[in-house]
């Protein structure tokens, strides 16, 4: 047969067998109408290439990868884990049920639970020594994940608490991210080995058998100790987060929580379940914590999995439900159209909301996409403020006067659609008013930006912006 024949061929058998299927799939499996038309419209114009590309790099593997990570027994919802398998104390009957709490609720199907202590703590300067403090303390158990977690610094010091522990007997583990591990100079790994501190990377990179999974990565951050405390938020375990005498030339302010009662149970699972998806060992769990406080709280696992969206959605619904005022503050702003659109509602609705940015993340591309859309929130009477340094890492929404939502999730793509994540809402009005004394301070000396300062930038830097927003999905 002669070779252009069968190139020909070849070239029909895609365009009427391979490029329709391709078609289909996109059809059925797409949940955004742009990405859809966008690979519809190159699998027709392109027969060959177009269908290629896409099954390459159009199908979404995350989902499939995620639930084969969590194993068949974890694929019901989060809560059969949580609340209800723990049999722990929850909020009372519905009918009076908080009004921010409806979305949450509807949402994870977990109810809030009752009789927790929560205390905010400031970057690593708070947070490390009470750490520190509560591994030294153990008797049964002390579990840390995080994103990243440094071997060197106050990563070494963390880790030698640990090694201590664990010698006297104490079940010691330590989850690191595969990708997290890379910022680390000094690895953590080597100085584990040859400890009784148990050590697991989620998905690390490896060249033989390849695997490099770029988007599934573990961005949570939580600790358990005992039946006596838990730590979750924002802070990885790294030098890079002192601010009050700063051991790096650009630190990184953020905000952590440390909280007692009940919610441990549910925070302790989620470490089991990630623990679980590395290594396929099931971690025993205490379900008999005692009330400690008057928190009421719900944690909310978010990833690729069945619990994809959870944080997104349950941040809709309590932005719509806003009453007086919504405060944001985040190092990376790129909001899916729903939550721009809900926050343009609330602002219009005669809500105060106030979004706080670092002037200068260590992202910049991120920053230039988002600059590209803050005038979509600035028109319709949303406030935006640039953080001067240090850098603002700090995540946590703030709805009128008594709703605190904190955790490791940015508002972005990545964290909300990508990553695992973890976010917590806290229901306390002496808890919320301390972290509004938070956001003001951090706000107040932040420089405002006006509708007529984004309009005016040079056409170079307005075209470098929006192409990188070009890629907000993915940022």
């Amino acid at each position: 047969m002669p070779d252009s024949l069968f190139l020909g061929l070849i070239v029909i058998v895609f365009h009427v067998v391979v490029a329709p299927v391709a078609v289909a799939h996109a059809l059925l499996y797409k949940r955004d109408y742009r990405s859809a038309l966008g690979w519809i419209g190159v699998s027709i114009l392109f027969p060959v290439a177009g269908p290629l590309l896409y099954f390459f790099f159009g199908v979404n593997r995350l989902r499939q990868r995620a639930r084969e990570l969590q194993g068949e027994e974890h694929r019901q919802p989060f809560f059969e884990y949580g609340n209800r398998a723990a049999r722990i104390p929850v909020a009372t009957g519905e009918g009076k049920l908080h009004y921010l709490a409806r979305s949450g609720r509807n949402v994870t199907m977990d109810r809030l639970i009752d009789g927790n202590h929560a205390e905010l703590l400031c970057n690593g300067d708070a947070l490390y020594p009470r750490l520190i403090e509560a591994i030294n303390a153990a008797s049964d158990r002390a579990w840390v994940s995080s994103y990243i977690f440094s071997g060197e610094g106050i990563g070494g010091d963390i880790a030698d608490a640990l090694e201590a522990v664990a010698d006297r007997g104490v079940d010691t583990r330590v989850l690191v991210d595969g990708f997290g591990a890379l910022y680390s100079r000094r690895s953590l790994q080597r100085r584990l080995e040859g400890t009784a501190v148990k050590f697991a990377q989620f998905l690390p990179p490896r060249v033989l058998p390849p695997s490099i999974h770029v988007n599934l990565r573990n961005h949570r951050k939580i600790a358990v100790i005992d039946n006596a405390t838990a730590f979750f938020g924002g802070l990885n375990i790294d030098d890079r987060h002192f601010i009050t005498r700063p051991r790096v030339d650009a630190p990184h302010e953020d905000v952590h929580f440390q909280a007692s009662g009940p919610v441990l149970a549910t925070l302790a699972k989620l470490f089991a379940r990630d623990w679980f998806a590395v290594t396929r060992e099931r971690l025993e769990v205490y379900d008999d914590v005692q009330a400690h406080g008057d928190v009421q709280m719900r944690v909310i696992a978010s990833g690729p999995d069945e619990s994809l969206y959870r944080l997104a959605m349950t941040m809709l619904g309590v932005v719509s439900a806003a009453r007086h005022r919504i405060r944001i503050m985040t190092p990376y702003f790129l909001p899916h159209r729903e939550l721009t659109g809900a926050l343009q509602a609330a602002a219009i609705r005669g809500v105060r909301v106030e979004i706080l940015l670092p002037e200068n993340s260590n992202l910049r591309y991120v920053d230039w996409a988002s600059r590209h859309q803050l005038w979509e929130f600035l028109k319709w009477g949303v406030e935006v403020r640039l953080d001067p340094p240090p850098f603002a890492h700090s995540k946590v929404i703030l709805v009128d006067d008594d709703y605190v939502m904190a955790g490791s999730a940015n508002l972005d793509a990545r964290s909300l659609r990508l990553n695992f994540e973890v976010g917590v809402e806290m229901f306390d009005a002496e808890l919320a008013a301390r972290v509004h004394d938070y956001f003001d301070a951090n706000w107040n000396p932040a420089r405002p930006v006006t509708l007529d300062e984004v309009d005016r930038r040079s056409l170079p830097v307005r075209l470098r912006d929006g192409f990188f927003w070009l890629f907000s999905g993915y940022l």
